[in-house]
This record gives structure tokens, sequence and C-alpha cells, in this order.
């Protein structure tokens, strides 16, 4: 793996770029603005970023981050990511993205609703339950006591071991969940939920997770 695509340029988006490239990859940043309005980013982004549409993106990542409002999933692409690692670091907040029944009625979740949306695509749901400031002050080496986890989930084992090796790199210790199904136990206003744990600490609060028609 040596470029990551971003599908959305945001503050996850533009932090996850930056420590992308301080570990050696190259990024392929877009938004729904146009690359045109990616020049200030890219300027401080180095030499390793450039700006594309959100196709270019997909295409150029071996693997893709698509941080985005829940709202506007089905403007992924799709062809482009046949096959691929496919991050999801969404959250549904209904005051930003309107009442998404399906959610509220938590028959599926937001990263269920990115897969089933990109059906050759092996979705990880991860870095959606740290701020973007933490996301960029945090990370520490591997060994370090106290280091903080980091959630994932999804139904490819190999996609969600490359995700873990990533998050590793980015300074980050790995919990891994299971089944994006899984992935409710670290959404929005659960205990897991940008709260900072290490990786014991992160296990006890996801089995401590309450869905929200039982809170």
């Amino acid at each position: 793996m040596t470029t990551i695509g971003f599908i959305g340029a945001g503050h996850i988006g533009g932090t996850l770029a930056q420590l992308a490239i301080s570990h050696g990859y190259d990024v392929v940043v877009s938004n729904s603005r146009g690359p045109e309005t990616l020049t200030d980013l890219v300027e401080q982004l180095g030499d390793r970023a450039r700006a594309g549409t959100s196709a270019e993106a997909a295409a150029a990542g071996d693997v893709v981050v698509v941080t985005i409002p829940t709202k506007n999933v089905n403007d992924v692409p799709v062809e482009q990511l046949a096959g691929k690692v496919v991050i999801d670091t969404n959250n549904y907040y209904p005051q930003r993205d309107g009442q998404i029944e399906a959610l509220d009625n938590e028959s599926t979740t937001v990263s269920e609703l990115l897969q089933s949306h990109l059906p050759a695509s092996h979705v990880v749901k991860a870095f959606n339950h740290i701020m973007f400031s933490d996301l960029a002050t945090q990370g520490v080496p591997a060994g370090t006591p106290q280091r903080r986890a980091l959630a994932v989930a999804g139904d490819s084992d190999e996609a969600r071991a490359a995700v873990s090796e990533l998050i590793d790199e980015l300074g980050f210790d790995a919990v891994d969940v299971g089944p994006l199904a899984e992935g409710w136990r670290y959404q929005r206003d659960t205990a897991a939920y940008v709260q900072r744990f290490d990786a014991d600490g992160l296990r006890a609060a996801l089995s401590k997770a309450v869905r929200y028609r039982d809170m």
C-alpha cells in the first residue's frame, strides 16, 4: 500500500491525510466542491499530496477513506472502489443528515449503509470515535504504556487486519470488534465514543454499549 485516497477532506480527512504522509504514504484528496477548492490543503500537506475528484481519489487509492456526511453516502463512487478496502469514518447526526429511517429504527448501521452502496468493496468502520485534534496529537509508538486504542469492524478478516495495521502504524492500538454490524458499539453517544481508552478500557466500553432505543 503506497497511496491512500480520501473522499472528503474535512477535519478527520485532512488529519488522516497528514498522518499518512508523515508515515510515507502518498495521498489523493477530494471533496464535493471540486479539486480547485483544495489548493490550500494540498499546499499544507506537501509534495506527497494531490487533489482530484472523488472518482480519481477512489481510483488512485490502494485503500480509500470515506469521511463525509452520512446523508451523502450514495454519492460515493462505486466502480472505482470495487475490490478495495474502504475505511468509513462516518457518524449519523440527524440534525445534519436529516432523518434516515433505517438508522432511526436501528435495522442497520452507518457503515452497513455504505457497504450496501459498495457491494464489491470491503468496508471497515474506523476513526469515527476520536476527535480530529486527538487523532493529530495522541499517536505514540507501539508498546507505549496506556497507548490509545481505536476500534475496527468489518465483514472481511483481511480488510480488518489491513486497517488494524494502518492504525498501529499511525500510533494507536487496534481493537477488532468483528463484523460490520457490530460497529454500532462505538457509534455516536456510546460509552466508547470520543473517550480516551487503552485497549483493555476500550474493550470494556464496547461491552457496555447500549442501543439508542434502550437509552
